[in-house]
């Protein structure tokens, strides 16, 4: 079990770089964009399923709350966290809108919609990109395998090059705390104080 514990390290770290080589520029840009949508009082509404789902939730709290140092608040919405929403969508409608409906709710003209997918497959995602687009918003995908329809249709994207579903969310959690620390640095330079979080 030792050797496949390196192994499995190894493979991560190999998709890992691989991925940053290839994608630095444009974290870089994305990075600058989000910056710039918050400096202009607009918000980033994040989704995804299941382990992207807690994606969208974890990079949500890096902007409400803290990322290295405290400062203001930024505004992050995770679009997974609202059971009573989640399910009355899926009952009443259909789960494909699940991201649909609370972007149309919440949404405005110049906010980032990020949608997470390591299949780029992901209907509700898909469909909550075409909603967002036709509000005006910008897209932001963050996929994996061959990126799929969701990164075809999205404004910005990101896409981890494996078929691994652990690899491609291992990557997107790092890239996702990158583009924080760029973003808390960029907006609040004169902030970086000790890292205090546990």
């Amino acid at each position: 079990m030792r050797e496949e514990v390196l192994h499995l390290a190894q493979e991560s770290l190999k998709v890992t770089e691989r991925f940053f080589q290839e994608n630095a520029d444009a974290i870089v840009e994305i990075a600058r964009l989000i910056g710039a949508t918050f400096r202009q009082g607009n918000k980033i509404l994040i989704f995804g399923n299941g382990g992207s789902a807690a994606d969208a939730q974890h990079i949500a709290a890096e902007f409400v709350n803290r990322f290295l140092f405290d400062r203001a608040p930024l505004p992050a919405i995770a679009l997974t966290t609202d059971t009573s929403i989640l399910t009355s969508i899926s009952n009443d409608a259909d789960f494909s809108l699940i991201f649909t409906r609370q972007i149309e709710a919440l949404g405005c003209r110049g906010d980032i919609a990020w949608g997470i997918s390591t299949s780029g497959k992901s209907p509700n995602v898909i469909e909550g990109f075409c909603k967002a687009k036709e509000m005006g918003m910008v897209t932001l995908a963050f996929t994996g395998k061959d990126g799929g329809e969701t990164l075809r249709v999205a404004d910005y994207g990101l896409n981890v090059n494996s078929i691994r579903t652990p690899r491609i969310q291992e990557t997107h959690i790092i890239v996702g705390h990158i583009i924080c620390e760029l973003v808390e640095r960029e907006l609040f330079p004169s902030g970086g104080g000790s890292e205090t979080g546990i």
